[in-house]
């Protein structure tokens, strides 16, 4: 297991956009039309508002895209001179407050100034098979997916990339390392692992799917205080990787993709987040 190397996966995909080239544009509406299409937007039950969030200039050439829309990725926009920002997490969500008050207008208000087009894309970037932040979890450690499990649609079942099975602190060192944080784990140290679910972000709600699907593993993002003991209690291993870390990989890979189709230039800016 720890003779696995693999690279950065972000700069793997920035290094992949070097030749091609980046003096393209595209309308808003062109982009809009492309990005709804290709991650299946409307088909998706979300508690995001996906899709074209805020709207600005009609003509984009230089896109920034990370993890949530905060004010401090907003303003890094701002100065990188995007013409769009596209997001996991926006500022637009389903049963919120609608005011614009406090932080929320402050960031409205960055974006209207500044002319730029906000993207967001929550469930729809997590589940697609080619750029979803689940396919890039399973590329980044090297997992072999079998099939979607759960009446979710959100988690993957798969295995390790080698031949035997491994421990329990074996896998969530591997998994630290190539997420480059330290991550949680719940289980028996000696437990070997050979079957494993994911979901990234906040999946540890979707922990008995995992468990229902026979995994001897579950990774994701952020767990809560409920899910250690019913992964104790039902014999699985948990590893929670942090929220944000698990969702950076799929804005990235979506970005790459415009930058092939259309020439765009592209920023990956990350505003890290401890959780």
């Amino acid at each position: 297991m720890s003779t696995v190397e693999l690279h950065n996966f972000i700069q793997d995909l920035e290094t992949q956009t070097l030749n091609t080239p980046t003096f393209g544009k595209v309308s808003r509406d062109e982009l809009t039309l492309d990005l709804d299409t290709f991650l299946d937007s409307r088909r998706i039950k979300d508690v995001s508002v996906n899709g074209l969030q805020v709207s600005g200039r009609p003509t984009i050439a230089h896109i920034v895209v990370g993890v949530t829309a905060n004010k401090a990725l907003i303003d890094a926009a701002v100065e990188a001179k995007a013409d769009a920002l596209i997001v996991h997490h926006g500022v637009f969500w389903k049963g919120d407050d609608p005011r614009m008050v406090g932080y929320h207008r402050e960031r409205i208000n960055a974006l209207l100034a500044a002319n730029i087009n906000l993207y967001a894309y929550h469930l729809p970037l997590d589940v697609h098979a080619e750029v979803g932040n689940n396919a890039c979890m399973g590329r980044r450690l090297a997992l072999i997916p079998k099939r979607v499990v759960g009446e979710s649609g959100l988690v993957m079942l798969g295995e390790l990339s080698v031949s035997a099975p491994v421990r329990s602190t074996v896998l969530a060192a591997y998994v630290a390392r190539h997420y480059g944080r330290r991550v949680t784990l719940y289980s028996k140290p000696e437990r070997l692992i050979k079957t494993i679910a994911w979901c990234t972000g906040a999946g540890g709600s979707l922990l008995g799917e995992a468990i229902d699907a026979g995994a001897d593993a579950f990774i994701t993002g952020e767990i809560s205080e409920q899910h250690v003991h019913q992964a104790r209690e039902s014999n699985i291993t948990l590893i929670g990787a942090g929220h944000h870390s698990t969702e950076r990989d799929g804005v990235a890979a979506l970005a790459s993709r415009l930058v092939q189709k259309f020439g765009l230039t592209y920023q990956f800016i990350d505003i890290n987040s401890p959780l």
